[in-house]
């Protein structure tokens, strides 16, 4: 199999754009690991971002975005059955997949082969958690000893979806380190100063809500019959403009809220893959504030080096 280049970061660093120029490079394609880009409908707010994917009059072909309806759960068992299918299909053209995203446990449970079962509901366990604040939730997930998401877990119904994963793996011993294949994987991070990083995300922030109609996105998706609280539970943007739309919460208030909140999500990131590197990720940080063609050239001579 063709190793695999990773690209990875915290939102707002410009990995899309490294990843297609970069593909355009290698004859590439991409494959996305975000959590709600695989989402049809859900654009504007989960930056999917799709004109970066045409590079000098080239279309750059990606997967695993647009291929589930909003409104359901999709998992990382889903994720890695998907992304899976993508790679083989991928390499046995001939061309070169690369991994492109910041939901962090996604690109962990490729790049340390995490073997995942899909777990059903659990009734029992979500009536005794119900009720239970987010910072309680929190705390009970991290007593868990296996593998814990805790980048994307910012609503109380993704906390108890997480703690109900912990238990039945913990139930059931089921040993999550073996039949995944092991990948080799070139895995880049790009590297952003934080007030740079925060700076980008307001600008981009408010850009999506004055001039990209984000606002409308959401109400289309209400219109479609998509309930409140499964847009509320995606987070970030989803989130806080649902409360907005459902009267909840004051249009400034709204702003504000989002705003705090996207930027403690990139610190959660950046938390994140500091901690896949002490659990054996091997990450080559690269200055994102360089220009694209830079990091193209660094990405291929270290690749180069690599064989």
């Amino acid at each position: 199999m063709t190793p695999l280049i990773t690209i990875l970061g915290p939102t707002a660093c410009g990995k899309t754009a490294v990843a297609t120029s970069l593909a355009a490079k290698l004859c590439g394609e991409i494959i996305s690991a975000d959590s709600r880009q695989v989402f049809r409908g859900m654009d504007i707010g989960t930056g999917k971002d799709l004109s970066d994917y045409e590079v000098d009059g080239m279309h750059i072909p990606y997967h695993l975005i647009d291929i589930a309806e909003a409104g359901r759960k999709y998992s990382v068992f889903e994720f890695q059955r998907d992304f899976l299918k993508a790679y083989e299909d991928i390499c046995h053209r001939g061309r070169q997949p690369i991994l492109c995203g910041g939901t962090g446990l996604y690109i962990e449970s490729v790049l340390r082969a995490y073997r995942l079962v899909e777990v059903p509901v659990n009734p029992a366990l979500r009536e005794r958690l119900e009720g239970k604040s987010l910072e309680e939730l929190t705390t009970l997930l991290a007593t868990y000893k296996r593998l814990h998401n805790t980048t994307d877990v910012d609503t109380a119904r993704r906390a108890i979806r997480a703690i109900e994963i912990e238990a039945y793996y913990c139930e059931h011993h089921i040993d999550e380190t073996q039949p995944f294949p092991h990948l080799q994987s070139l895995t880049i991070g790009l590297d952003i100063p934080r007030e740079l990083r925060r700076e980008r995300i307001s600008r981009r922030l408010h850009k999506r809500l004055e001039e990209e109609d984000m606002v409308g996105e959401v109400q289309r998706l209400l219109d479609r019959g998509i309930p409140a609280e499964a847009l509320i539970s995606y987070g970030l943007e989803y989130r806080y403009l649902t409360l907005y739309l459902t009267g909840q919460l004051a249009y400034e208030e709204m702003v504000h809220q989002l705003e705090i909140a996207i930027h403690q999500f990139a610190k959660r990131q950046m938390t994140y893959f500091r901690g896949m590197e002490r659990r054996g990720v091997k990450v080559q940080w690269i200055d994102a504030t360089q220009p694209t063609s830079s990091i193209i050239d660094n990405i291929i001579n270290t690749l180069s080096n690599t064989h």
